[in-house]
């Protein structure tokens, strides 16, 4: 189920409460794509990364390869090596290349007289409210294109819940809000070519100034629109939701859905994380019990969306040896 997915889908989303095992689930997803010949990358947006800790891998804002495939690992054979590259953002860079990029911009616009107060402000504004949400959204859409023009599968690790739905509601927002920008520009454009009609021509300078303005403001629009539309096409991008048969993280993975659909965000599948043993002692049997309590509301709400179990295992989900047990079991509850 979820190997066909992945090989019907270009862009997987991956969330759910925090704790429940998303970055286990991400990292054997991908493993197990990338045994069938798949170049994925993965993308962590969660500010508390694990993903460097479950491959063994020190990960940053640039790609790094952490598995590659033997030729022809496939059950056919014939497959390509496959690969896993992984990218942790960082916050920090993002936001220092987001604000490098708006000096620039801002330093063509303005006279030089202008220039250190407006270094000043952006210093400020680096530390103000949505800086962070800004500079992290230009950074999923930089990699979100990346991925669509040199991988089969884009996985996506997401932060818990909460950030990860306010994220994915924000290129529609801004896509619209940039638009209103150029509306506006666009009316007072035509004011200043009526007044320079009479009073005079405009200076090249100023000509300039506002063609570059222009120009970065469509770049802009025609990014988070781009996202925006890859995100809300069921053929391209899914949601995976991760959960584990308890009640409070039930209840949060059917707001997620109630939430995502809202948003026009295609539920893909709901992978339930860590399920009990029910023959291995009374007191796993009894927890196992309660568990399929918990799932019972989640498959009455959800009967149209894939769901699979996965065991609890003994072992820490950390190295390829691990991750392959992990993908495995992916692979077979997906048979």
């Amino acid at each position: 189920m979820l190997l066909t997915l992945a090989g019907e889908r270009r862009v997987l989303f991956v969330g759910g409460k925090g704790g429940v095992g998303k970055t286990s689930v991400t990292s054997a997803f991908a493993l197990a794509r990338a045994r069938e010949g798949g170049r994925v990358l993965i993308v962590s947006t969660d500010p508390a990364h694990n993903l460097g800790h479950i491959w063994n891998r020190r990960l940053s804002d640039s790609v790094t390869r952490v598995f590659t495939a033997a030729a022809g690992a496939s059950t056919a054979g014939t497959a390509p090596a496959g690969f896993v590259d992984a990218v942790e953002i960082d916050p920090h860079a993002s936001i220092e290349r987001h604000f490098a990029a708006v000096s620039a911009t801002m330093m063509k616009l303005l006279p030089e007289r202008s220039h250190r107060s407006a270094k000043a402000h952006l210093e400020l504004a680096k530390s103000a409210p949505g800086s962070h949400e800004s500079a992290v959204l230009e950074r999923v859409a930089e990699l979100l294109t990346l991925g669509l023009d040199d991988y089969d599968l884009v996985l996506f690790d997401t932060a818990p819940s909460g950030h990860t739905l306010h994220l994915l509601g924000l290129p529609g927002k801004l896509t619209g809000w940039t638009e209103s920008l150029l509306t506006n520009r666009s009316r007072s454009d035509r004011f200043a070519a009526a007044a320079r009609g009479v009073v005079g021509g405009e200076k090249p300078a100023a000509a300039a100034a506002d063609a570059e303005l222009r120009r970065t403001l469509l770049a802009r629009r025609d990014r988070f629109s781009r996202m925006n539309t890859t995100i809300t096409d069921g053929t391209v991008t899914g949601f995976v939701v991760v959960t584990v048969a308890e009640r409070m993280p039930v209840a949060e993975s059917l707001d997620i859905v109630r939430q995502l659909h809202g948003l026009g965000v295609d539920v893909a599948s709901v992978v339930v994380n860590r399920r009990s043993p029910g023959d291995a002692g009374a007191f796993l049997a009894e927890r196992r019990g309660h568990e399929d309590e918990c799932l019972r509301e989640l498959r009455t709400s959800l009967r149209d969306v894939p769901t699979i179990e996965l065991p609890l295992l003994v072992r820490d989900l950390t190295g390829d040896d691990a991750l392959g047990e992990l993908a495995d079991l992916l692979a077979a509850a997906g048979s």
